[in-house]
Protein backbone atom coordinates (compact mmCIF):
# COMPACT_ATOMS: atom_id res chain seq x y z
CA UNK A 1 0.00 0.00 0.00
CA UNK A 2 1.34 3.43 -0.92
CA UNK A 3 2.62 5.87 1.88
CA UNK A 4 -0.44 8.40 2.99
CA UNK A 5 0.18 11.14 4.90
CA UNK A 6 -1.14 10.71 8.51
CA UNK A 7 -3.96 13.67 9.23
CA UNK A 8 -3.99 14.79 12.32
CA UNK A 9 -7.84 15.73 13.32
CA UNK A 10 -8.09 19.17 15.27
CA UNK A 11 -9.93 19.31 18.35
CA UNK A 12 -12.99 21.13 16.89
CA UNK A 13 -13.77 20.92 13.05
CA UNK A 14 -14.32 23.91 11.22
CA UNK A 15 -14.85 25.24 7.71
CA UNK A 16 -12.12 26.90 6.13
CA UNK A 17 -12.09 25.95 2.35
CA UNK A 18 -14.29 23.82 -0.13
CA UNK A 19 -13.72 20.15 -0.01
CA UNK A 20 -15.53 17.54 -1.60
CA UNK A 21 -13.62 16.73 -5.18
CA UNK A 22 -16.09 17.45 -8.20
CA UNK A 23 -19.07 18.74 -6.11
CA UNK A 24 -16.94 21.07 -3.37
CA UNK A 25 -18.84 24.08 -4.98
CA UNK A 26 -22.09 22.68 -3.83
CA UNK A 27 -21.10 21.26 -0.29
CA UNK A 28 -21.31 23.19 2.98
CA UNK A 29 -22.35 22.12 6.60
CA UNK A 30 -25.01 24.22 6.92
CA UNK A 31 -28.51 23.69 5.85
CA UNK A 32 -31.18 26.32 4.33
CA UNK A 33 -31.66 28.68 1.03
CA UNK A 34 -28.81 30.42 0.16
CA UNK A 35 -31.31 32.57 -2.76
CA UNK A 36 -35.17 33.64 -3.54
CA UNK A 37 -36.44 31.27 -5.78
CA UNK A 38 -40.00 29.66 -6.89
CA UNK A 39 -40.93 26.32 -8.07
CA UNK A 40 -42.77 26.12 -11.28
CA UNK A 41 -46.32 24.52 -11.37
CA UNK A 42 -47.66 22.29 -13.68
CA UNK A 43 -51.07 21.47 -14.59
CA UNK A 44 -50.84 17.65 -13.32
CA UNK A 45 -51.46 16.55 -9.79
CA UNK A 46 -47.65 16.06 -9.30
CA UNK A 47 -45.11 17.93 -9.79
CA UNK A 48 -41.42 16.32 -9.57
CA UNK A 49 -38.78 18.08 -9.15
CA UNK A 50 -35.44 16.17 -9.77
CA UNK A 51 -31.91 15.11 -11.59
CA UNK A 52 -31.80 11.79 -13.14
CA UNK A 53 -29.27 10.76 -10.47
CA UNK A 54 -29.96 7.03 -9.21
CA UNK A 55 -32.21 8.76 -6.31
CA UNK A 56 -33.84 10.67 -9.05
CA UNK A 57 -34.43 8.25 -11.41
CA UNK A 58 -36.23 5.75 -8.66
CA UNK A 59 -39.13 8.42 -8.58
CA UNK A 60 -39.43 8.86 -12.21
CA UNK A 61 -39.73 5.25 -12.74
CA UNK A 62 -42.75 4.84 -10.38
CA UNK A 63 -44.65 7.41 -11.99
CA UNK A 64 -44.03 5.51 -15.18
CA UNK A 65 -44.75 2.51 -14.34
CA UNK A 66 -48.25 3.79 -12.60
CA UNK A 67 -48.75 5.28 -16.16
CA UNK A 68 -48.27 2.48 -17.70
CA UNK A 69 -50.31 -0.07 -15.09
CA UNK A 70 -53.40 2.38 -16.17
CA UNK A 71 -53.37 4.92 -12.88
CA UNK A 72 -54.28 8.03 -15.20
CA UNK A 73 -53.76 9.86 -11.73
CA UNK A 74 -50.56 9.28 -11.82
CA UNK A 75 -50.28 12.04 -14.23
CA UNK A 76 -46.81 14.53 -12.98
CA UNK A 77 -44.87 17.42 -14.23
CA UNK A 78 -40.83 16.69 -13.89
CA UNK A 79 -39.16 19.72 -13.55
CA UNK A 80 -34.90 19.54 -14.12
CA UNK A 81 -33.49 20.62 -11.03
CA UNK A 82 -29.85 21.29 -12.15
CA UNK A 83 -28.00 20.17 -8.35
CA UNK A 84 -24.22 21.21 -9.66
CA UNK A 85 -25.26 24.80 -9.67
CA UNK A 86 -27.24 24.72 -6.23
CA UNK A 87 -30.68 24.83 -7.85
CA UNK A 88 -31.51 22.51 -4.50
CA UNK A 89 -30.43 25.38 -2.41
CA UNK A 90 -33.55 27.96 -3.83
CA UNK A 91 -35.80 28.98 -1.27
CA UNK A 92 -39.39 27.09 -3.51
CA UNK A 93 -37.10 23.88 -3.06
CA UNK A 94 -35.93 24.36 0.63
CA UNK A 95 -39.53 24.63 1.21
CA UNK A 96 -40.34 21.22 -0.26
CA UNK A 97 -37.48 19.59 0.89
CA UNK A 98 -35.29 21.28 3.91
CA UNK A 99 -32.88 18.70 3.17
CA UNK A 100 -32.18 20.34 -0.26
CA UNK A 101 -31.69 17.11 -1.99
CA UNK A 102 -33.70 15.61 -5.25
CA UNK A 103 -35.99 14.55 -5.91
CA UNK A 104 -38.51 16.18 -4.32
CA UNK A 105 -42.59 15.76 -4.95
CA UNK A 106 -45.78 17.91 -4.13
CA UNK A 107 -48.89 15.88 -4.66
CA UNK A 108 -51.47 18.48 -5.87
CA UNK A 109 -54.10 15.94 -6.17
CA UNK A 110 -56.54 17.33 -2.72
CA UNK A 111 -57.63 20.42 -1.50
CA UNK A 112 -54.05 20.75 0.52
CA UNK A 113 -50.69 20.60 -1.75
CA UNK A 114 -49.02 18.23 0.38
CA UNK A 115 -44.79 18.39 0.25
CA UNK A 116 -43.17 14.30 0.20
CA UNK A 117 -39.05 13.88 0.20
CA UNK A 118 -36.29 11.25 0.49
CA UNK A 119 -36.68 8.62 -3.07
CA UNK A 120 -37.90 5.98 -0.17
CA UNK A 121 -40.48 8.36 1.21
CA UNK A 122 -41.89 9.30 -2.56
CA UNK A 123 -42.08 5.42 -3.53
CA UNK A 124 -43.93 3.96 -0.38
CA UNK A 125 -46.18 7.23 -0.47
CA UNK A 126 -47.08 6.71 -4.43
CA UNK A 127 -47.11 2.57 -3.59
CA UNK A 128 -49.43 3.06 -0.71
CA UNK A 129 -51.41 6.32 -2.57
CA UNK A 130 -52.45 3.89 -5.81
CA UNK A 131 -52.20 0.47 -4.38
CA UNK A 132 -49.59 -0.55 -6.39
CA UNK A 133 -46.48 -2.11 -6.52
CA UNK A 134 -46.88 -3.18 -3.26
CA UNK A 135 -48.58 -6.30 -1.23
CA UNK A 136 -51.47 -5.72 0.17
CA UNK A 137 -50.67 -8.96 2.82
CA UNK A 138 -48.95 -7.46 5.76
CA UNK A 139 -45.76 -10.62 5.00
CA UNK A 140 -45.76 -9.33 1.73
CA UNK A 141 -45.68 -5.69 2.12
CA UNK A 142 -43.23 -5.80 4.95
CA UNK A 143 -40.41 -7.46 2.53
CA UNK A 144 -40.54 -5.16 0.29
CA UNK A 145 -40.01 -2.82 2.93
CA UNK A 146 -37.21 -4.97 4.35
CA UNK A 147 -35.03 -4.04 0.91
CA UNK A 148 -36.40 -0.67 -0.03
CA UNK A 149 -34.79 0.62 3.44
CA UNK A 150 -32.15 -1.59 2.58
CA UNK A 151 -31.21 0.26 -0.28
CA UNK A 152 -31.44 3.37 1.53
CA UNK A 153 -29.43 2.31 4.24
CA UNK A 154 -26.85 0.52 1.82
CA UNK A 155 -26.50 2.92 -1.46
CA UNK A 156 -24.32 5.59 0.15
CA UNK A 157 -21.41 3.54 1.42
CA UNK A 158 -22.12 2.76 -2.69
CA UNK A 159 -22.48 6.01 -4.07
CA UNK A 160 -21.31 8.51 -1.17
CA UNK A 161 -18.26 5.91 -0.16
CA UNK A 162 -16.88 4.03 -3.24
CA UNK A 163 -18.48 6.38 -6.26
CA UNK A 164 -16.79 9.30 -4.49
CA UNK A 165 -13.52 8.19 -3.46
CA UNK A 166 -13.41 6.29 -6.71
CA UNK A 167 -14.55 8.66 -9.24
CA UNK A 168 -15.01 12.14 -8.01
CA UNK A 169 -12.10 12.94 -4.85
CA UNK A 170 -9.20 14.93 -5.94
CA UNK A 171 -6.89 12.11 -4.37
CA UNK A 172 -6.86 8.39 -5.01
CA UNK A 173 -6.41 7.56 -1.61
CA UNK A 174 -5.94 3.20 -1.89
CA UNK A 175 -7.31 2.27 1.51
CA UNK A 176 -10.60 4.40 0.90
CA UNK A 177 -10.87 2.99 -2.14
CA UNK A 178 -10.54 -0.74 -0.76
CA UNK A 179 -12.84 -0.35 1.98
CA UNK A 180 -15.66 0.67 0.10
CA UNK A 181 -14.67 -1.92 -2.77
CA UNK A 182 -14.95 -4.59 -0.32
CA UNK A 183 -18.56 -2.90 1.03
CA UNK A 184 -19.64 -2.44 -2.13
CA UNK A 185 -18.85 -6.06 -3.33
CA UNK A 186 -20.37 -7.66 -0.22
CA UNK A 187 -23.78 -5.56 -1.19
CA UNK A 188 -23.66 -6.94 -4.67
CA UNK A 189 -22.87 -10.33 -2.78
CA UNK A 190 -26.48 -9.80 -0.73
CA UNK A 191 -28.53 -8.66 -4.21
CA UNK A 192 -26.96 -11.98 -6.08
CA UNK A 193 -27.95 -14.33 -3.09
CA UNK A 194 -31.37 -12.98 -2.59
CA UNK A 195 -31.62 -12.79 -6.47
CA UNK A 196 -30.31 -16.60 -6.60
CA UNK A 197 -34.18 -17.47 -5.23
CA UNK A 198 -36.38 -14.74 -6.16
CA UNK A 199 -37.04 -13.48 -9.83
CA UNK A 200 -37.09 -10.02 -8.61
CA UNK A 201 -35.86 -8.12 -5.25
CA UNK A 202 -38.86 -9.14 -2.64
CA UNK A 203 -40.32 -12.12 -4.78
CA UNK A 204 -41.72 -12.86 -7.61
CA UNK A 205 -43.59 -9.92 -7.78
CA UNK A 206 -41.74 -6.83 -9.40
CA UNK A 207 -42.32 -4.03 -6.85
CA UNK A 208 -40.82 -0.74 -5.19
CA UNK A 209 -38.04 -2.71 -4.06
CA UNK A 210 -37.19 -3.22 -7.45
CA UNK A 211 -37.40 0.51 -8.08
CA UNK A 212 -35.46 1.76 -5.56
CA UNK A 213 -32.70 -1.16 -5.78
CA UNK A 214 -32.08 -0.90 -9.78
CA UNK A 215 -31.28 2.66 -9.92
CA UNK A 216 -28.06 2.21 -7.84
CA UNK A 217 -27.26 -1.59 -8.06
CA UNK A 218 -28.88 -2.34 -11.71
CA UNK A 219 -27.11 0.30 -13.56
CA UNK A 220 -24.09 0.43 -11.68
CA UNK A 221 -23.87 -3.39 -14.18
CA UNK A 222 -24.97 -2.02 -16.81
CA UNK A 223 -23.91 1.21 -17.68
CA UNK A 224 -20.31 0.84 -16.27
CA UNK A 225 -20.09 4.39 -15.63
CA UNK A 226 -16.23 5.15 -14.52
CA UNK A 227 -15.45 1.10 -15.43
CA UNK A 228 -16.79 1.08 -12.13
CA UNK A 229 -18.61 -2.07 -12.95
CA UNK A 230 -15.45 -3.68 -14.48
CA UNK A 231 -13.47 -2.85 -11.21
CA UNK A 232 -16.32 -4.38 -9.35
CA UNK A 233 -16.79 -7.25 -11.72
CA UNK A 234 -20.45 -6.83 -11.37
CA UNK A 235 -20.38 -9.83 -13.99
CA UNK A 236 -19.56 -12.06 -12.08
CA UNK A 237 -22.91 -11.85 -9.90
CA UNK A 238 -25.06 -14.02 -12.43
CA UNK A 239 -28.30 -13.66 -10.63
CA UNK A 240 -27.70 -9.57 -10.57
CA UNK A 241 -26.96 -9.80 -13.66
CA UNK A 242 -30.18 -11.25 -14.88
CA UNK A 243 -32.09 -9.28 -12.93
CA UNK A 244 -30.44 -5.89 -13.69
CA UNK A 245 -30.64 -6.76 -18.06
CA UNK A 246 -34.93 -7.84 -17.15
CA UNK A 247 -35.38 -4.25 -15.12
CA UNK A 248 -33.84 -2.42 -18.06
CA UNK A 249 -35.67 -3.85 -21.05
CA UNK A 250 -39.26 -2.37 -18.99
CA UNK A 251 -40.70 0.23 -21.45
CA UNK A 252 -41.64 2.33 -18.16
CA UNK A 253 -37.93 2.05 -17.07
CA UNK A 254 -36.29 3.37 -19.83
CA UNK A 255 -38.93 6.50 -19.81
CA UNK A 256 -38.15 6.96 -15.94
CA UNK A 257 -34.43 6.85 -17.01
CA UNK A 258 -34.60 9.38 -19.40
CA UNK A 259 -36.67 11.84 -17.81
CA UNK A 260 -34.63 15.16 -16.30
CA UNK A 261 -31.58 13.64 -18.08
CA UNK A 262 -29.42 16.70 -18.49
CA UNK A 263 -25.74 14.57 -19.76
CA UNK A 264 -25.54 11.49 -21.80
CA UNK A 265 -26.20 11.52 -25.60
CA UNK A 266 -29.09 14.71 -26.59
CA UNK A 267 -31.45 11.40 -28.00
CA UNK A 268 -31.26 9.72 -24.40
CA UNK A 269 -32.22 13.01 -22.64
CA UNK A 270 -35.77 14.92 -21.82
CA UNK A 271 -34.73 17.76 -19.62
CA UNK A 272 -38.93 18.25 -18.64
CA UNK A 273 -41.78 15.94 -18.70
CA UNK A 274 -44.85 17.28 -19.00
CA UNK A 275 -46.87 14.95 -21.06
CA UNK A 276 -46.72 11.45 -22.67
CA UNK A 277 -46.40 12.92 -25.95
CA UNK A 278 -42.93 14.34 -24.92
CA UNK A 279 -41.41 10.64 -25.36
CA UNK A 280 -39.80 10.32 -29.29
CA UNK A 281 -40.80 7.15 -30.34
CA UNK A 282 -37.85 6.76 -32.26
CA UNK A 283 -35.97 7.35 -29.08
CA UNK A 284 -37.65 4.77 -26.93
CA UNK A 285 -37.15 2.54 -29.77
CA UNK A 286 -33.35 2.71 -29.10
CA UNK A 287 -33.38 2.65 -25.44
CA UNK A 288 -35.51 -0.67 -25.19
CA UNK A 289 -32.53 -1.82 -28.02
CA UNK A 290 -30.04 -0.75 -25.69
CA UNK A 291 -28.28 1.38 -28.34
Amino acid sequence: MSEQTDYVPPRIWTWDSESGGAFAAINRPVAGATHDADLPVGQHPFQLYSLATPNGVKATIMLEELLAAGHAGAEYDAWLIRIAEGAQFGSGFVDVNPNSKIPALMDRSGPTPRRVFESGSILLYLADKFGAFIPADLDGRTEVINWLFWQMGSAPFLGGGFGHFYAYAPTKIEYAINRYAMEAKRQLDVLDRQLAENRYIAGEAYSIADMAIWPWYGQLHTENSYGASEFLDTGSYKNLVRWAEEVKARPAVQRGRMVNRATGPEEFQLHERHDASDFDTRTQDKLVAGE
